[in-house]
């Protein structure tokens, strides 16, 4: 099928107000996109039946695959299953196997009575086909209606999720057929998004039409992603190999790996392969660094330990910064954060550290250190490497920025080390 592509529908009052996060739709984008089915649009509800109705009748002249999450639970606000039951003109009944695993979650698994606001749970339209839901008590609901398809999901991330890939997934390949997206993404550093893409100028425009750059910049760094579709599964992937290394080669020295993966654990497999140690100590971003670096399942094997010396007391008494560098220098400085580095080595006995100090706002700044001055110091054994950052932003994106820039200046030591 030509153009096919899908629209999630997010229903829920604690959605438009911001109370919660909507993760589902970024989840259920990324996800559709790996089999071949972009996601146009994505349309936020409230728990209103009429802005509900409209938003399902709007999306289905225009896309072939609804997906709608939200809106199933047990209490009053929650109105999609007789909102879709009466749209697709069905009647509501029992489902005895959705109707079964609500009693044994009830009766055996969390001991409680079953009440009858309970067992609606397991009243579905009947003109829908049952979607399990093996994570909750709320079943999803497959809708078919003029060669288009609507599901109707939890609004629990891991409900959902769970039913996606066990119930929805697996069906899709069978009402449609869907092209072929493969993608290959690098992460760049050290230049800017402007700077690169002239850069790569000459390599973009040789691109064929069916293969897409798309420029990510996040917190310093720019991943690259080449996106190419298809119905040929092989020779896709042969092309867009082809081009990726094109784009490599035009990236040159900016180029950080050739993969979709973070900062943090680049590093770590950096340290992996060399079997190697890392050790931080942090001042301004109290912690985050460290926080990154054991976010990957396996850092035990090179992360050893941090030291947070958010005050100046600790880091004279437990990094051996100098009285006189902290008052001739101040906390952020050079001299500061070489003494926090070569004492966190000898301390945690590590290969390499990590010491940062800065200030991130949004007071603290002088005209001298304005807000958003970071300094960073990486260490091993022979040496120590330091570099000042001016971030101009808000103090969250600051500590995220100067996390990154610090994890990516020790990759370079690493690096060069080898």
């Amino acid at each position: 099928m030509e153009n096919l592509f899908a629209t999630i529908i997010t229903i829920g009052d604690e959605l438009l107000i911001g109370q919660v996060i909507d993760t589902n739709s970024a989840w259920m984008a990324q996800e559709l996109n790996k089999i071949g089915i972009p996601v146009k649009r994505r349309v936020a509800v409230g728990d209103q039946w009429d802005e509900i109705w409209q938003a399902i009748d709007e999306e289905s002249k225009k896309a072939s695959i609804i997906l709608i999450t939200g809106g199933l639970g047990p209490t009053a606000d929650d109105i999609t299953k007789p909102l879709l039951c009466q749209y697709f003109g069905g009647k509501m009944q029992i489902h005895q196997p959705t109707l079964d695993h609500v009693t044994n979650i009830f009766e055996n698994i969390l001991k409680r009575p079953m009440i009858d606001r309970n067992r609606k749970q397991a009243e579905v339209p009947d003109n829908c086909i049952v979607l399990r839901n093996e994570k909750g008590t709320a079943p999803g609901m497959l809708f078919k209606k003029d060669g288009k398809i609507f599901v109707s999901l939890p609004g629990v991330p891991h409900e959902m999720k769970w039913i996606m890939k066990q119930e929805v997934f697996p069906l899709i390949p069978t009402l449609f057929q869907t092209a072929h997206i493969e993608h290959r993404t690098m992460l760049t550093a050290g230049i800017g998004e402007s700077f690169l893409a002239e850069r790569i100028a000459e390599t973009e425009q040789a691109l064929p039409n069916h293969i897409k750059l798309a420029y990510l910049p996040n917190y310093g760094m720019v991943r690259l992603r080449l996106t190419a579709s298809g119905f040929n599964k092989e020779a896709i992937i042969q092309e867009i190999d082809l081009h990726f290394e094109a784009l490599k080669q035009a990236v040159g020295p900016y180029l950080v790996v050739d993969n979709d993966i973070p900062m943090e654990q680049v590093v770590g497999n950096l340290l992996i392969e060399r079997n190697a140690t890392i050790s931080t100590a942090e001042s301004c971003t109290g912690g985050y660094i460290a926080h990154l670096l054991t976010s990957r399942a396996g850092s035990s094997a090179y992360y050893k330990g941090s030291i947070v010396s958010y005050a100046n007391e600790i880091k004279h008494q437990l990094l051996k910064v100098s009285e006189e560098t902290l008052l001739n220098e101040g906390a952020v400085s050079e001299q500061t954060v070489v003494q926090m580095a070569k004492e966190c080595l000898r301390l945690m006995n590590t290969d390499y550290s990590i010491a940062v100090s800065g200030i991130m706002g949004p007071d603290g700044g002088t005209e001298t250190k304005p807000v958003g001055t970071v300094w960073v110091a990486v260490a091993n054994k022979n040496e120590v490497k330091t570099k000042l950052f001016q971030f101009r932003y808000d103090r969250e994106r600051n500590i995220s920025l100067t996390a990154t820039n610090a994890l990516n200046f020790l990759r370079m030591l690493i690096v060069d080390n080898h």
